[in-house]
């Protein structure tokens, strides 16, 4: 299938590892220039953008901190300038939490805490869709996927800021589906399960992977490169009319 993306220009934030890089790597695969952001690990977007290229597609990495406005900034007009409008954006990039963080009580939640959670994953995505929504406008066409995850819709004990955060991710997509549907802007989120990534394999004991797979219909954990391919027709030209809609993909936990 011809997903329309060739010479396409793409951001995908926090693109070093994990599902950002399978993504980025995705995207590649069918042509596009894709931008690759980080904030801290510079070598591994730089092995993401190897890996982008010997799919067959074009990669530049730009700095980007989602608690910075003026970081988000320079890394979108970094973009622009060298590719032109931004049609393709992926929200991907977030602070995570400490599992210190995830114990603590509601009651014991921080207002640093909530506030920097929800500064970086809300209201960073904001102003990252707020800088490449004018050039999507003007060219009639655009597509944007947030990456949220089943905890938003769920829940999980001592995850209240992240979920929150989340959460708010849903009700913007809904807005901007009416909002920018009609000039030919696109706006979905992706709930991925527990995902298979180095970081989640790293913090999660096996006996609570173990216990995640029997649960799971199909028998096994959700892999990068799952929400990768969902991510990137959403993010197509091949999706023509899937608009505000929250998408899971956990197998069917």
């Amino acid at each position: 299938m011809d997903m329309g993306l060739r010479n396409r220009g793409v951001l995908v934030t926090g693109s070093s590892a994990g599902i950002g890089r399978a993504t980025a790597i995705a995207f590649g695969r069918e042509g596009a220039r894709v931008g690759i952001t980080y904030r801290q690990r510079r070598d591994q977007a730089e092995e993401t953008a190897k890996r982008v290229v010997e799919e067959g597609g074009l990669a530049l990495l730009a700095p980007y901190d989602l608690s910075r406005e003026e970081s988000i900034s320079k890394a979108v007009q970094a973009l622009e300038q060298h590719w032109g409008t931004i049609q393709v954006l992926v929200n991907n990039a977030v602070q995570w939490e400490t599992p210190e963080h995830m114990r603590e009580r509601f009651e014991d939640i921080s207002r640093e805490r909530w506030g920097t959670m929800l500064g970086t994953a809300l209201t960073g995505v904001f102003l990252t869709i707020q800088k490449v929504v004018p050039g999507m406008r003007a060219e009639g066409w655009g597509r944007i996927v947030n990456l949220s995850t089943n905890v938003a819709e769920d829940g999980l004990p001592g995850a209240g800021p992240y979920a929150s955060a989340k959460a708010g991710l849903h009700g913007l997509a809904r807005v901007l589906a009416k909002e920018l549907g009609p000039v030919g802007v696109l706006t979905n989120v992706v709930l991925p399960g527990f995902t298979a990534t180095e970081r989640n394999l790293q913090l999660m004991p096996q006996q609570m992977r173990d216990m995640v797979v029997s649960q799971t219909p199909t028998g096994r954990l959700t892999t990068p490169e799952d929400v990768a391919a969902l991510v990137t027709f959403l993010g197509s030209a091949a999706n023509g009319h899937v608009n505000g809609e929250m998408i899971r993909c956990n197998g069917g936990l």
